[in-house]
């Protein structure tokens, strides 16, 4: 894979169930280290956020150590606590260790799906502190990026039975208002994960390469930011 990614010149990469083409089983590991040094990652497909992984990577280049890196991240699963709204990002496998508060675990765990046998995978908690999520959007006649600003937490208690990488955040400015307006900007469940990248960062870059961009955090609250995406739909009407 890296003697390929080297001579075709490719930064960014996914995976899916459909191509696995007699392996025997997922490379999630592989996946993992790749990222680690610097690749693009997503999976089922998604070539947006493996591509939004590679540009997180390429911002932060220099600036990577001791749990401060990029990811790509699923929205797994939530803590619907109305006081204190929890999203916990994680996936299958593919969580890159840059992130890690503290040394990975390598370990083997059966997975219900893929038809594979049981895949490696490193195992940790994300460091806390500061981080966002962006997602890129395909409206067919141009591309919007959506970002949340998180708040990355130590979890309250260890996870026995999640054998996954995993970080646990507050969305800004709360979960309910972050999940409403990340749906009404077209969010989905699959984001590139830095706690190095800021918004400033990524609010140039989207300038940058000429695609829109919205921003949610302490400050957001849902009737401005539909007056927002109205305003933007007309202002890159093409």
């Amino acid at each position: 894979m890296r003697a390929f990614a080297a001579a075709e010149r490719i930064g960014a990469f996914t995976t899916n169930f459909q191509d696995l083409h007699g392996m025997k089983q997922l490379p999630g590991l592989a996946c993992q280290s790749l990222m680690a040094d610097g690749f693009g990652f997503a999976g089922e497909g998604d070539w947006k956020t493996a591509a939004m992984v590679r540009a997180f990577k390429v911002m932060s280049a220099g600036l990577v150590g001791n749990g401060f890196g990029d990811s790509f991240m699923e929205d797994y699963t939530y803590n619907l606590n109305p006081s204190a709204g929890m999203n916990l990002g994680a996936h299958m496998l593919e969580v890159c260790p840059t992130i890690a508060d503290g040394k990975p675990t390598l370990e083997v765990h059966p997975l219900g799906i893929g038809g594979r046998g049981d895949p490696a995978r490193l195992v940790f908690t994300g460091k806390a502190g500061p981080g966002v999520c962006a997602a890129v959007v395909d409206f067919g006649t141009r591309f919007r990026c959506v970002l949340n600003e998180v708040e990355v937490v130590t979890p309250p208690q260890a996870f026995p039975k999640l054998p996954v990488a995993r970080a646990l955040w507050r969305p800004l400015p709360d979960l309910r208002t972050a999940a409403e307006a990340w749906i009404l900007a077209g969010g989905g469940h699959h984001t590139a994960y830095s706690n190095i990248v800021t918004t400033d960062m990524v609010r140039d870059w989207a300038e940058m390469v000429g695609i829109e961009f919205v921003a949610i955090d302490k400050g957001t609250t849902v009737p401005a930011f539909r007056s927002e995406l109205r305003w933007n739909a007309a202002a890159w009407r093409k």
